[in-house]
């Protein structure tokens, strides 16, 4: 596998071993003298990118690949003595894990705040888990992995637990009044944030598979009002709970002992058709046998070939180097200006600051971290 010999061809492959790389670069210790006919083997979890002379040559899919550069066996060694021996052909191959990584763990590492319509401003705490994919492997080198030897979830994940937060707040804010109507709702709250930070990922080539919310914890002293509320709601139905436990007692009371087996016995037979009716009743939610997702252009959202490069009816490139902060509208290499949208292609988006608290927020917040208040 190695890229500094002066005789032999490589063959560049990798296996992770860890589970948690997303990339590695192949030499590991910098650029190589990869030679022509060299092979390029990726696996099916696997994309390959070549960089030839600093430039990105092309992405590479499952298979056996032949590279072509100039350098050639033991001449290179020879047309390279005014450079010391080192030929400034340079190429660097990096294979990208195109796998799921599973559960990886956000939470607000401070509370946020959060207006209840009945509490009042209030602080939470939540957690939960996700899950990443890498989608656009030459756009996620360009953006976050740069000149990196390997990159694995650790250098990621702090970074989108707090994107996570932000949008958790901003979210929450919008489509949750009070606390008291929170329970049954956590799958719901789930995939609207999901979908919330389709675009906070896609500008860095990653999706985000599966996103949970495990808890959402209020303080001590707001969750003892929960309980006092839900003592108060008990207490109005007290009435009507001591008349049923009346009635039940007066019910054993003219019960004989003999009669009690008997009257189980009768219970479980008015039941048993149900049960079976509820054991042999087709079941919903199968994912077996489910066709697989068609690949889209993401500009136009016409059904394309899934290793082509421009999309046949809008012209969208497929192959994404970069995106536009604006609009994100997939930039073609060394574009200064976006083609959709006109705004320069090194604009980065501006961070949020908060009126009242002065406090920074991530770009595109609608409501404080700090103070809870609609940016």
């Amino acid at each position: 596998m190695g890229a500094d010999n002066v005789i032999f061809l490589e063959v560049i492959e990798w296996f992770d071993e860890s589970g948690k790389e997303l990339v590695h670069r192949i030499p590991e210790q910098g650029s190589g003298e990869i030679k022509l006919g060299a092979q390029f083997i990726i696996r099916e979890s696997q994309a390959g990118i070549l960089f030839y002379k600093g430039k990105a040559c092309d992405a590479f899919g499952p298979g056996r690949h032949t590279l072509k550069t100039g350098n050639i066996p033991i001449l290179t060694k020879i047309l390279a003595i005014p450079w010391a021996m080192t030929s400034p052909l340079r190429a660097e191959a990096y294979i990208i894990n195109m796998k799921v990584f599973p559960n990886l763990r956000w939470g607000t590492r401070e509370p946020v705040a959060f207006k209840d319509s009945e509490l009042g401003l209030i602080r939470l705490r939540a957690h939960g888990v996700f899950n990443i994919q890498v989608i656009q492997p030459l756009l996620f080198i360009n953006t976050l992995v740069g000149t990196m030897g390997t990159f694995n979830t650790g250098e990621i994940e702090e970074y989108l637990k707090r994107v996570i937060v932000s949008r958790f707040n901003d979210h929450l804010g919008e489509h949750l009044d009070s606390l008291f109507n929170l329970p049954g709702t956590y799958e719901e709250l789930s995939e609207g944030l999901q979908k919330r930070l389709v675009n906070d990922l896609g500008h860095f080539g990653l999706a985000l598979t599966d996103l949970y919310i495990t808890s959402i914890t209020p303080p001590p002293e707001v969750q003892e009002a929960i309980d006092d509320r839900g003592r108060l709601n008990i207490l109005q139905d007290l009435d009507r709970l001591v008349k049923m436990k009346a009635a039940m007692a007066m019910e054993k009371a003219a019960e004989s002992q003999g009669e009690a087996g008997a009257g189980i016995g009768m219970g479980m037979g008015f039941m048993m058709p149900a049960m079976f009716a509820d054991a042999f009743r087709p079941r919903t939610g199968s994912t077996a046998g489910a066709s697989p997702v068609e690949t889209h252009c993401p500009d136009c959202k016409q059904p394309i070939s899934k290793d082509a490069k421009f999309c046949h009816l809008c012209g969208h490139q497929q192959i994404v180097f970069d995106q536009c902060v604006n609009c994100g509208k997939n930039l073609p290499p060394h574009a200064k200006f976006c083609p959709k949208c006109g705004h320069r292609a090194d604009e980065k988006p501006a961070v949020r600051t908060c009126s009242h608290c002065n406090a920074e927020n991530l770009p595109g917040s609608a409501f404080c971290n700090q103070c809870g208040e609609k940016l």
